[in-house]
């Protein structure tokens, strides 16, 4: 993996065998790894140190894997998290997204697969470098931290997704986004969701960066096309 330095996951599993495989696998592509077996304990883990990803089950003992991921968040960790998981509607798929989870696999999985997907998120976050908070309209975010101030002064630590988007909006600012777009760039060549998931955290960043959401000034909807970002509010 072309990172600079060892990377350092915790796996979060219940079943042994298979977290077993997993630690084997990434031990091997030059990763540390630690094991957790239920909630709780992940949580322990991710408070110890900095890591660089926690790949998540969801059905655990003591406290699912959605109740992690929103505690974390909570607290403002940013650690990418990986779900995996038996639970794969696209419902579910939106839950995770929305506890702030950044990537969702579902088993049963080729190991392939798996490698790929940990290997994007380990690039992403070491690809980061230290960047200014961009200012949008009365809005503020910071591109290193992904932390978010709102017109209303309400902080908010936006997921990896929603980091992303808000991110791609940014650079490529006045133009015409496609729902297909937003997917290749965000998710890369990640097996891509459906547009129902791109929809789904645009309206999440409107609803918490706009003082109308039904009428934008910054994350505007173009019918039957995709999103135009402007960072100047637009008298609607």
């Amino acid at each position: 993996m072309t990172v600079r330095h060892k990377p350092q996951v915790i796996i979060v599993e219940d079943e042994h065998d298979l977290a077993d495989t997993m630690r084997d696998n990434l031990l091997a592509e030059g990763c540390h790894v630690d094991l957790a077996h239920d909630g709780n304990e992940a949580l322990e883990l991710a408070r110890s140190a900095a890591y660089d990803l926690m790949i998540l089950d969801v059905i655990l003992p003591g406290r699912d894997g959605f109740s992690v991921c929103e505690t974390l968040r909570r607290e403002r960790q940013t650690l990418p998290i990986l779900f995996l998981t038996a639970c794969g509607t696209p419902e579910d798929r939106i839950r995770g997204l929305e506890a702030g989870g950044d990537d969702y696999l579902t088993k049963p999985f080729r190991l392939r697969e798996l490698l790929l997907r940990v290997h994007a998120l380990l690039r992403r976050g070491s690809s980061r470098s230290p960047a200014p908070t961009v200012r949008f309209g009365d809005n503020s975010f910071n591109l290193e931290t992904g932390l978010a101030v709102a017109w209303d002064g309400v902080q908010h630590q936006l997921s990896g997704k929603e980091a992303e988007i808000l991110m791609l909006f940014i650079e490529r600012e006045n133009e015409l986004l496609s729902r297909d777009c937003i997917l290749e760039e965000v998710w890369r060549q990640d097996v891509f969701p459906s547009s129902r998931s791109v929809d789904w955290l645009v309206d999440r960043l409107r609803r918490r960066f706009e003082r109308d959401p039904e009428r934008p000034r910054h994350l505007h909807p173009v019918p039957g096309e995709g999103y135009r970002f402007t960072r100047e509010p637009r008298e609607v």
